[in-house]
């Protein structure tokens, strides 16, 4: 049995704080603002992963009024979604995200993404597609105020 999920995420660019997407530092003058790390990819591949199975969302799960979650790694709450996962009897099989901004420029940092991502859903990198694309510099992604992220995510019984 197959269920898809769809996620989207957005997070504003301040100065201040590190870059984080895709479970890595992208090295950058701005950081992605939020109560956790503000993993925009991260945190659309989850909503994806929870959304298949009606699962909620990941405010549902980890509320940014519970100071327990403040400033956590992102890779800690995917893997956390992941055992939800697992506990309903499915594995990931397949993932296709994209990360939309002007800047930073992501081509250099997607296959460590996708690495990552993979070894914390525990399944082939050829399993897992990051995409980067621009807004032609149209909206907020544009003009460099956020980054927002898309992802889609199917799973099946294991």
């Amino acid at each position: 049995m197959y269920r898809i999920g769809i996620g989207y995420d957005v997070h504003k660019l301040v100065e201040g704080r590190k870059c984080i997407i895709g479970g890595i530092e992208i090295p950058y003058e701005k950081g992605l603002l939020g109560h956790s790390d503000a993993d925009v990819l991260l945190h659309a591949i989850m909503d994806a992963m929870l959304g298949a199975l009606a699962l909620g969302d990941i405010g549902k799960h980890f509320p940014d009024n519970d100071s327990s979650y403040k400033n956590i790694d992102s890779r800690i709450l995917l893997e956390k979604v992941y055992a939800l996962i697992k506990a309903e009897g499915y594995i990931i099989n397949n993932i296709d995200a994209v990360v939309i901004c002007e800047q930073p420029k992501l081509k250099d940092h997607i296959d460590q993404m996708r690495s990552v991502i993979a070894k914390l859903l525990q399944t082939d990198i050829n399993n897992i597609s990051v995409k980067a694309t621009t807004t032609e510099k149209l909206g907020f992604e544009g003009r460099g105020e956020g980054i927002a992220a898309q992802a889609v995510v199917m799973v099946r019984k294991g």
